[in-house]
């Protein structure tokens, strides 16, 4: 009993410990005039010392000497640079906090076919690690289950909130699958026989194709209503078959991708290809497919002996070239604050600046089906905005001083910055 108290009281201190104390902002109270910055648009080119007007946590108005509305508050960004805000796509932000510690982590649902799980739900708002990321100006994160096949549905959720309910942007986005493996593994913890290995991946694509031939089967039979029952596996699926939902197809390899790209034309999905490491061996195919690729790979390592050492930088000004329809993504949870780096690094290896910022706001928020209200600095559309005194692409010259979510002003005081002061001060 002693012993099991002791665990209760660790626990409790670790989530505790795991909560940030930041309180999400008002709504917006006033017209706020952002006056003389240099704004990114993404859709209408950079505006050098342009107004920027907020009102009712919409953009109002864009243009050089704009009107002063009354009782506006207003901030002289001069200099500065104004972005909307960051769209992290493919992270377990909010499922994971320490990762040695189980207790803070929940990502994962038991089984290899969970469609029906959502990651919004276990979603933790007070993580201390999301006003981190928000301190590089991110404003918006996929929230991805993990899984092994089909690991369950994705949400957006903005960086800012109570709770996912406040804070969700769009829930169950859409549905994630883990493509299996096609190859042999050599390395030192694989106990398995290559044998072993190529039964078990096999095996997982047998698994992977029946549980889409039974969710279409449920689909059709709900349909002409001969449902017996309800099975909330394929209820999550439903939107793959109507095309009201898209598919995210998590792939790496190119063999991988090659059988992704069968499997979906084959049912007739709506679908994005995730990670996509290889995608510049068959960009010229991907773009002829249509095929919408999150490149999930920017800072990686390269795959093989034989590639460049550059090949991870330089995959994004590739899949440009070629005319593949591409965003830029930086997986997992507290290194998703790299993501606008992972973006300036893709332009120093030859990706278009326009298009590096373009791949990090408004090609994600297309992919999710918000780019209506986000992604973009456009009137009629959220007063979600950036204010960096430097270059938001810059890790050297980056400094967001200021960042609104649908006009509210976003508290950036975060855990690294409480320590960085603490420490200035040590003698």
């Amino acid at each position: 009993m002693k012993k099991l108290m002791t665990a209760v009281a660790a626990a409790s201190l670790t989530l505790s410990a795991a909560a940030h104390d930041i309180v999400p902002g008002e709504p917006q109270q006033q017209p706020i005039l952002l006056q003389g910055g240099t704004v990114y648009t993404v859709v209408n080119g950079v505006k050098e010392d342009t107004d920027l007007l907020l009102v009712d946590g919409k953009i109002s108005a864009i243009g050089k000497d704009l009107a002063t509305p009354e009782g506006a508050q207003v901030v002289d960004v001069s200099g500065k640079h104004l972005y909307p805000g960051v769209i992290a796509m493919d992270t377990t932000l909010g499922l994971k906090e320490i990762e040695a510690v189980r207790a803070t982590e929940d990502s994962e649902e038991t089984g290899a076919i969970t469609p029906e799980v959502s990651g919004h739900v276990a979603y933790n708002p007070d993580s201390e690690v999301i006003p981190t990321i928000r301190y590089n100006g991110i404003s918006h994160a996929q929230v991805v289950p993990q899984g092994d096949l089909i690991a369950g549905r994705s949400s957006l959720l903005q960086l800012d909130g109570w709770t996912y309910e406040d804070a969700g942007e769009r829930l169950n986005v859409g549905v994630h699958v883990n493509w299996p493996r096609v190859g042999v593994s050599s390395s030192w913890w694989e106990t398995r026989s290559p044998a072993e290995q190529r039964k078990a991946n096999a095996e997982a694509r047998k698994n992977l194709k029946r549980a889409f031939i039974e969710a279409k089967a449920y689909y059709d039979a709900k349909q002409a209503g001969e449902l017996n029952g309800t099975d909330l596996r394929w209820e999550a699926m439903l939107g793959l078959f109507d095309g009201s939902g898209t598919l995210y197809v998590h792939a790496n390899d190119q063999r991988q991708i090659q059988e992704a790209m069968t499997l979906t034309k084959e049912f007739g999905f709506d679908w994005v290809l995730m990670g996509a490491r290889d995608a510049w061996r068959m960009a010229d195919t991907l773009a002829e497919a249509d095929v919408r690729v999150v490149y999930g790979a920017p800072f990686g390592l390269p795959s093989r002996h034989d590639e460049a050492f550059d090949q991870a930088f330089s995959t994004p000004a590739a899949l440009a070239d070629a005319g593949v329809d591409f965003a830029i993504s930086y997986p997992g949870y507290w290194d998703v604050r790299n993501l606008p780096f992972a973006a300036g690094n893709a332009v120093a290896y030859g990706l278009d600046k326009d298009a590096a910022l373009r791949a990090i706001t408004l090609t994600p928020a297309e992919f999710m089906g918000v780019a209506d209200r986000v992604g973009s600095l456009e009137v009629g559309k959220q007063a979600t905005v950036v204010i960096s005194a430097g270059d938001l692409l810059d890790p050297i010259g980056q400094n967001v001083e200021m960042l609104f979510i649908e006009g509210r002003m976003v508290d950036l005081n975060n855990r690294h910055l409480q320590l960085y002061n603490k420490y200035q001060q040590k003698p």
